[in-house]
């Protein structure tokens, strides 16, 4: 068995069905405040930190601060899950099979306020150790920063860790941690090939991740086999 020092997930995608939602959202908000949308919008926003994003909107002709923004749409996507957020199918039996075996983090794009809500709803937060918002460090993905952190406070080395991911920019960022990476492609934003090169595993959905692929990944990357 491979010697796996934690287990760190992604949210959006990977736990809950939410990528589709957050664009929703700020497509809608940019149109109903007159702003202009881009046709690369979407792709240049995945895994950007909420002061990123915020900053990108203002950018696009939206009226306010970053700040003021972020609030607003933080609380749009709120209203959007509800009291019952999209959870993956599968997903929260994954989280519990790995918390059994490996030391949990989170590592996530998302504010820790929808971070929070997700977990307890889905009545996970007690089984990570640590979870890190991209708003706590100084850039989001695809930079590093963000699972750097979450290793840090796990007590761990990066290169021990197995990151779970979805997307381009989160498969760069899990990567450049120094992490195995387990890729479950976004089915609605799939990543393209060049970011899936980047993964020692792949599965199709959160419920096919168990130790198997999480050792499998492990080893992958520690033989510089990625896949």
């Amino acid at each position: 068995m491979s010697d796996v020092a934690a287990v760190v997930f992604d949210l959006d995608g990977v736990l809950i069905d939410s990528e589709q939602v957050w664009d929703d959202v700020r497509r809608a908000y940019v149109r109903e405040r007159g702003g202009r949308w881009q046709a690369d919008s979407t792709a240049r926003m995945m895994g950007m930190s909420t002061a990123e994003w915020s900053a990108y909107l203002a950018s696009l002709g939206v009226p306010g601060t970053p700040e003021a923004i972020a609030d607003e749409v933080r609380q749009l996507v709120a209203d959007r899950y509800g009291a019952a957020p999209p959870v993956l199918p599968g997903a929260a039996g994954a989280v519990r099979t790995l918390a059994a075996l490996h030391p949990l983090g989170l590592a996530s794009s998302s504010p820790r306020s929808l971070i929070e809500l997700v977990l307890g709803h889905a009545g996970l937060a007690p089984l990570f150790a640590a979870v890190v918002s991209s708003e706590e460090v100084d850039r989001g993905k695809p930079a590093p920063d963000v699972y750097l952190e979450a290793a840090r406070r796990l007590g761990v080395p990066a290169g021990g860790c197995v990151a779970v991911e979805d997307s381009a920019n989160g498969l760069r960022s899990a990567a450049a941690a120094g992490m195995a990476v387990v890729a479950v492609p976004n089915a609605h934003f799939p990543p393209g090939e060049e970011a899936l090169r980047l993964a020692d595993a792949r599965i199709s959905t959160t419920a096919d991740l168990s130790p198997e692929v999480i050792n499998a990944a492990a080893t992958a990357h520690s033989s510089g086999a990625a896949t």
